[in-house]
């Protein structure tokens, strides 16, 4: 007599996705505070959100010996540094900020950060973390960027890297750094974006009640508004608010500025001092990120997209996607598509 089973319709199964490995790289002077912002993006199950899986652990020297961090803490490894290239190797390796630049890097992770970029394994560092890289010879001719106090010392003592003084976070040829404290958890949620899609970076950002987009060219060093310029400031929010509810509108300077009560020389020079960038690159990102959203969750064709996200064609649409995410508006569709009713995030 078959069995129950065999008598029931086969249905395909779904094959679950490979978790994406992750190395939090364990030793002695990382900040408390970056191993929590890469454990809070990486470490927490978000799959019924539609967050695909991933799979962080903690690589150290000597996965018995528990890690000192500042203010009483430890972190226990439970892998060795052998896990970022062994035989099924690391999809990311990152390297938390240290406290003390001055302090010594054990060879061994050194050695490890290496092989993985050898490997062709992308490496990203959190706020003074670039020193890691630094020392490890990662950073020789390449663009990076650390803590704004630190980015002196950074281009003094390592004068082949190519420092950024002002921005939030840049990659150069698979190797990523940030500036210090939040530019990290900008840079986490970038990673999450690049490799995921925007949507799914923005579902760990609701859970996480941060910013889903900050671009990396954004300024690390913002002026604060003062008491007298309280009102010009609650302005800008208002007029960035509008341009995000009508992003399929045609906006410049001058338009914005007149919305705001300022002349565009006026405008353009406080919204630059509030969000570290100017209103067109502003606006541009925005409706980038816009478009990325209705390319992964709707059936909008490339045209219709465009227009909804404010580029006026697919061709300038196309040129902006080359410009920020180094693909084409097609291509990304193709990688990051959920068909139709089926992400949770978009509910």
């Amino acid at each position: 007599m078959p069995a129950i089973d065999d008598l029931l319709p086969h249905v395909p199964s779904t094959p679950t996705p490979r978790p994406q490995r992750v190395a939090l790289l364990s030793f002695p002077g990382i900040r408390a505070f970056d191993v929590s912002v890469i454990t809070e993006v990486w470490g927490s199950d978000r799959t019924l959100r539609g967050v695909p899986p991933f799979e962080l652990h903690r690589a150290a020297a000597d996965p018995d010996a528990p890690v000192p961090l500042r203010g009483g803490l430890t972190l226990t490894p439970d892998r060795t540094l052998d896990w970022l290239d062994g035989l099924a190797p690391t999809d990311l390796v990152l390297v938390p900020g240290v406290e003390d630049p001055d302090d010594d890097i054990p060879a061994p992770v050194l050695e490890a950060l290496r092989h993985a970029h050898d490997r062709g394994i992308p490496v990203a560092s959190l706020c003074a973390g670039a020193f890691v890289l630094a020392r490890a010879g990662l950073l020789d001719g390449r663009r990076a960027v650390t803590h704004w106090h630190l980015a002196g010392t950074l281009a003094a003592r390592y004068p082949a890297v190519r420092v950024e003084p002002d921005a939030l976070f840049v990659e150069d040829t698979g190797i990523w750094t940030s500036a210090g404290t939040a530019a990290g958890i900008d840079l986490c949620l970038h990673l999450v974006r690049t490799a995921h899609g925007a949507e799914a970076a923005a579902a760990i950002a609701r859970s996480m009640v941060t910013a889903p987009f900050r671009t990396g060219t954004q300024a690390q060093f913002i002026e604060h508004p003062t008491p007298r310029a309280d009102r010009d400031a609650d302005a800008l929010a208002a007029v960035r608010a509008h341009a995000l509810a009508h992003l399929d509108e045609p906006h410049t300077v001058a338009t914005l500025a007149a919305r705001a009560g300022m002349s565009p020389r006026s405008f353009a020079r406080h919204f630059h001092a509030t969000t570290g960038t100017t209103p067109l690159h502003w606006l541009i990102t925005q409706r980038v990120a816009a478009a990325q959203k209705l390319l992964e969750l709707t059936d909008h064709p490339l045209p219709e997209v465009a227009r909804r996200a404010g580029f006026g064609s697919e061709v300038t649409m196309r040129q902006h996607f080359a410009s920020h995410l180094a693909t084409s508006p097609r291509d990304y569709r193709n990688a990051f598509r959920h068909p139709a009713g089926s992400n949770p995030i978009a509910r």
